[in-house]
Formats: C-alpha cells, structure tokens, sequence
C-alpha cells in the first residue's frame, strides 16, 4: 500500500479527517480555483477541475462552495497569486517525503515546512533527493465487499495499469493520462469507488515502530495541518499491531 494510501487509512481510525474538515474543504477550494484558472470553468474540458470536483464531492463540499470556487478561478483570481512547489524531506527512520504546496508566499511556506521537519526529528532535502522513489499515478480504492476477479477482469479490460489487495481494501493503478476514463470505466459497470485521485505511489516502503513511528504520524499530522500544503506522501509502513499501541 502506498504510504500516502496508508496514511488516509490512519486519518480514518484516528478519527481525524472529520476534525479538519473546515481545512480540507478549504485546501480543495483552493486546488479548484487554481484548476479552473490554469484551464478553464469547464470539468469535461479540464481533467484537473474534474478531478478535483470529484473529491470535493467525495469530501461532501456544498454545490454552492464547488461552484463559488470554479468562478473565482475562472474569472482570474485578481490579487492572489499561488505558486505551486513541491518540498523534499525525509522524515524519522529514512522515510522519504514529498510535499505539494500552493503558496502566495514561498519565503513563509519554506520557513514554515522546514520546522515542521525538525521539530519531527526530520529534514528537508534537495530537490530531487527522494522524488525519484515515487511514481505518478491514478490511484482508484474499492471495499473488500467488491467481486476482485470481476474488478481485476473490468479494470484491465478499461486500460488500468494493476489491481492489487491492500489490507483492508482493493487498489486500481493507472497511467495519470487514463486515470479519470478507467474510473467512469468501471463506474458504468457498477463499481462505485471509495476514493479516487492522482497520487505518489512510493516504490519501496520503510518499516517504522515505536518512537519512530510516533514521531513520523505527528510530521504527517503538522504538514497536512499546514494552510499552504496540499498533499503529503511518504513510504513509511505501520503494522496494525503498531497502530493498536499508539490509539
């Protein structure tokens, strides 16, 4: 499972997805604005607008708030302007970590991340130290309730790259480019997705404990609590058994 995968499962037991609901809503806020600036008001004409509102919906955002944002981006944004970078760090025990930011203050957010970093027993790399440990992709999730031979069957039958098991669900890769055609696939043949989204898959993952691990939950707390950011991935790995002792 990837560690960004793995991390959302932990959100979910922890609880602490709806107790960061207003921040969430505002980082997809933002990530619609600036879609539909970068490429237009129209979803079926902007696959990142698309996208984006898909998760807006599957966080339970008003139509009101989707629409609200889309216009705001389309009509230009006049007096914000967000830059888009991504940070590289590793945190306890290795783990590499990547963090997509949208700032309208690059000076700030760096000041900001590089702290979270240290005050977790991490440290922010080079560009380039640890992006290489990760690969684009669309990642779609489904229950453990779905037929897997039927899912593996319909999802490589619609172009998906893999379906795999992962702990307590099943997870179709795609190429970024087909992600959002394999999904409305499998849609129309009655899969309905826990999640979807374009995302970091790590290649190898790290296997932490403990202190470590504890540490390595707080850095992944502090830097999705932070307004700038808006993704973080890291190939860190959890076992259930590790998880029980620290809930």
């Amino acid at each position: 499972m990837s560690g960004h995968n793995k991390w959302s499962t932990i959100k979910h037991k922890k609880g602490a997805a709806d107790a960061k609901r207003g921040k969430i809503f505002t980082k997809l806020i933002k990530e619609i604005s600036i879609a539909a600036k970068l490429g237009g008001g129209d979803p079926a004409a902007n696959p990142r607008l698309r996208t984006a509102i898909d998760k807006a919906k599957g966080e339970n955002m008003p139509k009101d708030n989707i629409e609200r944002a889309i216009k705001k981006g389309a009509g230009g944004m006049e007096g914000v302007t967000y830059e888009e970078i991504v940070y590289e760090g590793y945190g306890p025990g290795g783990v590499a970590v990547l963090v997509e930011v949208m700032t309208d203050n690059r000076n700030r957010t760096v000041s900001e991340v590089r702290s979270i970093f240290t005050k977790a027993n991490g440290n922010m790399g080079e560009t380039g130290c640890v992006a290489w440990m990760f690969d684009k992709k669309g990642l779609i999730v489904y229950d453990r309730s779905v037929d897997f031979d039927q899912l593996f069957e319909a999802a490589l039958e619609a172009g998906a790259d893999d379906v795999a098991e992962a702990d307590e669900q099943f997870e179709v890769t795609t190429d970024p480019a087909t992600f959002i055609e394999v999904r409305e696939a499998l849609e129309a043949k009655g899969f309905k997705c826990q999640n979807a989204e374009i995302t970091m898959i790590p290649q190898t993952m790290v296997p932490l404990e403990g202190k470590q691990a504890e540490s390595m939950l707080k850095l992944m707390d502090k830097l999705e609590d932070n307004d700038d950011v808006q993704n973080v991935y890291a190939n860190f790995d959890i076992s259930a058994d590790e998880m029980e002792k620290m809930m």
